[in-house]
């Protein structure tokens, strides 16, 4: 007599491999559970349009336009700013694409993506480098959303004012309310996983891009169409293409965090055309369109009375409706959440479960991040300059050498070829294990490179080159780890199906 299986019954198809399929792989606890499990290729549901709507968010982010308009500050006119951002948008749109391939076709997070490198071990130096940089991030610009959140309660409710009139630990009374309740609404949809995140930047990225082409639009209707295209004294000369390069250099060390944990999401991708498509429509097409606001913002304020915007929430706030402030106000705090969940989230998340995979998953590891994002105290930290400059600057300028080193490895030394399930096991015949867990020659290759990135970015001497430390640190770790790199292997390529999980979690 056939057994029916039941709903109550255990489904291995849906829980991932038996005991007896991990054992067969040496497979071991310690760096192994469902969420860093490779996930399986038929259980994916990333499209091309959900990589775009990555990018339809990210890039409009409060911080890009910040940087941006910076630029027009500074005296680039409207085609050289276009030029500095479809230079960046380029190379973004190749390191994004070499990066995103890895997470495909081995179906890892970035931290487990990272033991190809520096060995099982010496990747928690990878994560947890990238992990730190996060939090402080996610913590900055949940705050950064709050002070939206206060204007916007402020101008329905003026009767709040007494609560922004008492301070504690650094923060108003309306500020804590604010920062409180967007911290709980985000920990509330990196809860429910991957999955949610997904769902949520999907619906995110259209309303975002709807109200960015709007304000521009509404600006230039402000000074029927005629904008100024450049400062009273805009660059010329060699002084401008070194802005323009050096803006281009920049706008990618701002992705130098993305670059590095693509895989995260593109492990979930269906094909590897969803990554190209969605990353080509995303990035240089739609940093084209971010550029064109840019300018309209921009230009249409010069016009108007001569001042350049820090941000496109000073124009939001010139706004007279009501109605629109709030609907504009909406916007950004939707885009502000779309952008944490994204850069300053998932990384972190995956960073504590990749540290304690026995005891951590992604809800419990997206938890813990949050709260110390909120222990933190992040707008005193936003508040000093030497946190900013120095701590996350000098952090920041590790990433290039970690991508470096990563992408080398995966690309022209071992070309491409993983054991998937290698990067599971701690025997000590394990393809990563190399010295006792750790590649020593990848650490060789990042020590040198880093130190000297962060002279470059950090120390005032050198700041007219510090626009591009992260591409000179990724460079150099590259060339040296390409020289140093193992040779003496024959590398085995696995795919991960057997030890998988039906979905990232």
């Amino acid at each position: 007599m056939a057994t029916t299986v039941t709903s109550d019954q255990p489904n291995p198809e849906r829980l991932g491999p038996s005991p007896e399929q991990l054992a067969a792989h040496r497979i071991s606890p310690r760096f192994y559970n469902a969420d860093l499990a490779p996930c399986k290729k038929e259980g994916r549901s990333w499209t091309a349009y959900s990589v775009f709507s990555l990018w339809a968010n990210d890039v409009h982010s409060l911080g890009n336009y910040g940087f941006a308009l910076g630029l027009f500050a500074l005296g680039l006119g409207a085609w050289q700013i276009l030029v500095a951002l479809l230079v960046g948008a380029a190379l973004l749109f190749i390191l994004l694409t070499l990066s995103g391939i890895m997470g495909h076709k081995t179906g890892v997070p970035y931290p487990v993506m990272s033991r190809i490198a520096f060995g099982i071990h010496g990747a928690q130096l990878a994560a947890s480098v990238r992990g730190i940089v996060a939090i402080a991030w996610f913590g900055i610009q949940t705050y950064l959303a709050a002070n939206v959140l206060n204007v916007l309660l402020l101008t329905f409710l003026p009767g709040l004012q007494s609560w922004a009139e008492v301070e504690f630990l650094g923060l108003s009374g309306l500020g804590w309310f604010s920062f409180t309740l967007l911290w709980i609404v985000q920990v509330i949809i990196v809860s429910y996983g991957m999955e949610m995140i997904r769902r949520y930047e999907a619906i995110a990225g259209p309303i975002i891009l709807l109200t960015f082409v709007s304000l521009a639009v509404w600006m230039l209707v402000r000074v029927d169409f005629r904008i100024s295209w450049s400062i009273d004294d805009p660059l010329t000369g060699w002084e401008m293409w070194v802005q323009i390069l050096g803006g281009g250099a920049l706008w990618v060390a701002i992705y130098g965090t993305f670059v590095l944990n693509f895989s995260d999401f593109t492990r979930s991708a269906k094909t590897r055309g969803s990554i190209v498509v969605g990353n080509f429509w995303g990035i240089p097409i739609n940093m084209l369109v971010f550029g064109l606001v840019v300018i309209s913002l921009a230009g249409a304020q010069y016009t108007i009375d001569g001042t350049v915007i820090t941000s496109p929430a000073d124009i939001v706030q010139a706004i007279g409706s009501p109605i629109l402030l709030a609907l504009a106000s909406l916007s950004l705090l939707i885009l502000t959440v779309a952008v944490n969940l994204m850069a300053n989230f998932v990384a972190p998340t995956y960073a504590l479960t990749n540290l304690f995979p026995r005891h951590l998953n992604f809800r419990s590891a997206a938890i813990i991040s949050a709260i110390i994002g909120f222990a933190i105290l992040p707008w005193n930290l936003y508040d000093s300059p030497v946190v900013i400059v120095y701590f996350l600057g000098g952090l920041g300028a590790l990433l290039g050498p970690l991508f470096g080193i990563i992408m080398v490895d995966y690309w022209l030394v071992r070309k491409t070829k993983v054991n998937v399930p290698q990067l599971y096991t701690e025997a000590n015949d394990g393809e990563y294990f190399y010295h006792h867990g750790v590649n020593w020659r990848a650490i060789g290759a990042f020590i040198p490179a880093s130190l000297i990135a962060l002279i470059l970015a950090l120390v005032p001497a050198f700041s007219s080159v510090s626009e591009f430390s992260w591409f000179l640190g990724a460079g150099l770790a590259a060339v040296i780890y390409f020289v140093i790199a193992r040779r003496d292997f024959t590398f085995r390529e696995v795919d991960g199906e057997e030890i998988a999980v039906p979905t990232a979690h």
